[in-house]
């Protein structure tokens, strides 16, 4: 009888939804015909003239009233768009859950049903389907039948959760439903997590947790840290976040005002789906290395995290090895970033380095008359300010220096060697500059030291712009100074680093010198320079999401802070999965609190794994120190398996064999892990037999489904039906520090994971209970 009712009520929806549809399509290609409309006849409309002043003021005018009408049409043909796209989807499944509830001092049961977006009848009144982030659906997400309270911005609103009921509803038809004291009931999440996965991730309001959904409205302090095992949620968590600060904020916030650092462009292609499915349009998508490249490709060739890793991963025989790790250990401190501030200090009373100012290779100024010119100011000036100064004094030196060019021989002969086209443009400009309009302008004859200073003040522009950006400021003899003085450096660097210290000085400065910087040295680089030539902060940036926030330095997070002074933070990330050689600095997300405070921060631990099996999770969470803090969820599946070979060619042939079988189990995304991207390369061309696979490299855009050949950190926050394990042999992962690089890997695998070694296996495997894997 319920069952009934509730399938004729899904079909009064879905009709409704139809007609809507139908109603919003039509008005979606007026709106599109009326912006092509408008563009198509944009000038037709707009009258230009500029002879007097009146007539240009009336064409802004019009120009503005055209621009705007064209700015309502398409804003209104968007808006269309994305509704029709949101009831598309609801089509899909209209509604996940309801809630019966009781408000204080009321008697009456009012039953709220809860989807992806809210839902009216044709009339507007009638709420058929609330949005998942209004404040009465987080009683859904928090509370068991009882007492119920939640928080409007009127206040709290109480009540009673007499019943809390979830769907599966596929194209209209109620495949099930039940009533649930659970948060989400364990049946609506063994089937989605029972699911294949494809290439892009997917939103969770379905089956979202009361700690994810905590996470989801958290809307306090400056700093959120999320700290998770892996698959545990927090990245679809921080996503839906997004989304509902979206939907609370929509008057105050865009999405053009969040940023989200990834760990590289492949996630962020898997990650892009999220938003959309919910009708929000999707936020700033970059990685912390994109963002660097940015700002010191034009000076630097600067080294990418990856190829940092690959090398730790790789080089551990070359006699430069020790002298590397030290030094991308030291640089991602928080003692390192106070030693470029207290170097950046000292250059106020001296060390500044400056450049020439040259002009058609004759010196204007040289870098010594700079100095002095600095210094000689006094230091009651901030050191900015002293800097604008300089700047002022050097762009009047160029006035001068202008004067005396003039009189030079080239000026003649850059005068003779003026196009027809050129020197009608400078007789325009001269005339124009004079006040003359109209055929006025024809009456005017050009002025010879007009023309001569026109010639020089041209050729000086792109040296008047260099001094402008504070190009004579030589920031990498500044930054290289801070690694050739032995003696004053010892004032700034911890005692610990001081034995390697001249080791590590000696390899940066000879990157320097060949015009790179490594990884580890870009963020200080950049922060030097900002601390010299001013921060180049972006207030307009609201939020800034850090995923994968283990593999940021404590050095990075304060420059981030500074970068974005009126963001707030939201980091996510799982120590076991830190695999960066900094990995030792980073002790634990603890230490974040001192970015904004303890009393700006709230931490919150994900410690239920959601995607693999409870197999996959028993053995997986024995490879790291407290792993049975790990809660599995129960969801059934098979051991892991570990296959032992003899050699390379039985393990090519043993995983051709399994491949084929797991494409026959119709799973659909398959990846072969390695330990680096050298070992992927290796094992890409010994398994050539296998049809349509893929190799994926740092750099690779998009998430690919199928098989996959990639190396352990690449695969990071992405997860797979199946995972095979390379080569989990003690020769490939014997060394304690791969130890988390091991367990990202193996916590990759949804439904199926395979491990091989060539001859004896890692170490790692003596710490799981054998009875967690099978061997064969």
């Amino acid at each position: 009888m319920e069952l009934r009712q509730e399938q004729e009520r899904v079909n009064r929806v879905m009709k409704t939804i139809a007609e809507q549809i139908n109603k919003l399509e039509n008005e979606a290609s007026r709106r599109r015909k009326e912006v092509v409309n408008i563009r198509k006849h944009f000038w037709d409309e707009v009258k230009v003239n500029v002879d007097t002043f009146d007539d240009y003021l009336e064409t802004i005018i019009n120009l503005r009233q055209e621009a705007q009408a064209l700015s309502i049409s398409q804003s209104s043909h968007r808006h269309a768009s994305n509704r029709l796209s949101t009831l598309k989807r609801m089509q899909e499944m209209p509604y996940f859950g309801r809630i019966d509830f009781i408000e204080e001092g009321t008697s009456s049961v009012e039953r709220i049903y809860i989807g992806i977006s809210t839902f009216t009848d044709s009339s507007g009144e009638d709420f058929l389907i609330y949005d998942w982030r209004a404040p009465i659906s987080s009683v859904y997400y928090d509370y068991q039948p009882g007492s119920a309270k939640y928080i409007t911005p009127e206040g709290a609103i109480h009540g009673i959760l007499k019943k809390k009921w979830q769907y599966l509803i596929r194209d209209g038809i109620i495949q099930s439903m039940f009533d649930t004291s659970l948060t989400i009931g364990d049946e609506i999440l063994q089937q989605v997590l029972g699911k294949g996965t494809d290439k892009h991730m997917h939103n969770i309001v379905a089956t979202i947790q009361q700690e994810q959904n905590w996470v989801i409205r958290h809307d306090h302090g400056r700093m959120l840290i999320v700290h998770g095992a892996a698959g545990s949620g927090k990245t679809s968590a921080a996503l839906q976040r997004i989304a509902y600060l979206l939907y609370k904020y929509r008057d105050k916030l865009n999405a053009d005002q969040i940023i989200l650092f990834s760990p590289n462009a492949m996630f962020n292609s898997y990650v892009s789906n999220v938003l959309p499915e919910l009708g929000e349009e999707n936020m700033q998508q970059v990685t912390f290395q994109e963002y660097l490249d940015h700002r010191l490709k034009n000076e630097f060739e600067v080294e990418n995290p990856y190829d940092q890793l690959e090398y730790v991963l790789t080089t551990v025989d070359n006699p430069l090895y020790r002298t590397r790790i030290a030094s991308i250990r030291c640089k991602a401190t928080i003692h390192f970033f106070e030693a470029i501030q207290s170097y950046r200090k000292s250059l106020e009373l001296s060390g500044m380095v400056f450049k020439e100012v040259i002009f058609k290779e004759k010196t204007m100024v040289t870098a010594k008359q700079i100095a002095e010119k600095f210094y000689s100011s006094g230091t009651k000036l901030r050191f900015h300010s002293r800097l604008e100064k300089l700047k002022d004094w050097l762009l009047k030196q160029i006035g001068e220096a202008e004067k005396i060019e003039q009189t030079q021989p080239w000026v003649q002969e850059e005068i003779e060697l003026l196009s027809e086209e050129d020197y009608h443009k400078a007789y325009s400009y001269l005339a124009k500059k004079r006040g003359l309009t109209g055929e006025a302008i024809h009456d005017y004859e050009i002025e010879p030291e007009a023309l001569e200073r026109l010639i020089v003040r041209k050729k000086f522009r792109p040296l008047r712009k260099w001094i402008q950006a504070f190009g004579f400021v030589n920031m990498k003899e500044i930054y290289k100074q801070f690694f050739t003085d032995q003696n004053q450096i010892k004032q700034w660097m911890d005692s610990e680093v001081l034995e390697e210290w001249p080791n590590i000085c000696l390899s940066t400065v000879n990157m320097l010198d060949e015009g790179k910087l490594y990884y580890e040295d870009a963020t200080s680089f950049l922060l030097m320079k900002e601390l010299i030539l001013g921060f180049q902060t972006n207030s307009l940036i609201k939020h800034i999401l850090v995923d994968e926030a283990q593999d940021y330095s404590p050095f990075q997070f304060e420059f981030l802070k500074r970068l974005f002074p009126s963001a707030k933070m939201t980091v996510l990330g799982d120590f076991n999965q830190a695999i960066f050689a900094h990995a030792s600095e980073m002790v634990d997300f603890h230490t974040l609190a001192d970015l904004y405070g303890p009393d700006q921060t709230i931490g919150i631990n994900f410690t239920r794994s959601y995607r693999s099996t409870k197999p996959i999770v028993e053995f997986t969470r024995s490879l790291v120190p407290d792993g049975k803090r790990i809660a599995v969820f129960d969801r059934d599946g098979e051991k892991p398996v570990l296959t032992q070979v003899l050699n390379r060619e039985e393990l090519h042939r043993s995983i051709a064999s399994n491949v084929a079988d797991l494409r026959k189990r119709q799973y659909k995304t398959i990846a072969i892990i390695c330990k680096s991207a050298a070992e992927s390369a290796t094992a890409y061309d010994s398994l050539s037999d296998i049809e349509e696979m893929k190799l994926v490299k740092n750099g690779s855009i998009e998430y690919e489904q199928g098989v996959v050949v990639i190396p352990a950190y690449l695969a990071k926050g992405i997860e797979f039906d199946a995972v095979i394990i390379y080569d989990a042999s003690a020769e490939v992962y014997g060394d304690e520090s791969l130890r988390r690089l091991f367990y990202t890997a193996c916590t990759r695998a949804m439904h199926h994971l395979q491990l091989y070694s060539v001859g004896d296996p890692t170490p790692f495997l003596s710490d799981v209970n054998p009875e967690k894997f099978a061997l064969s």
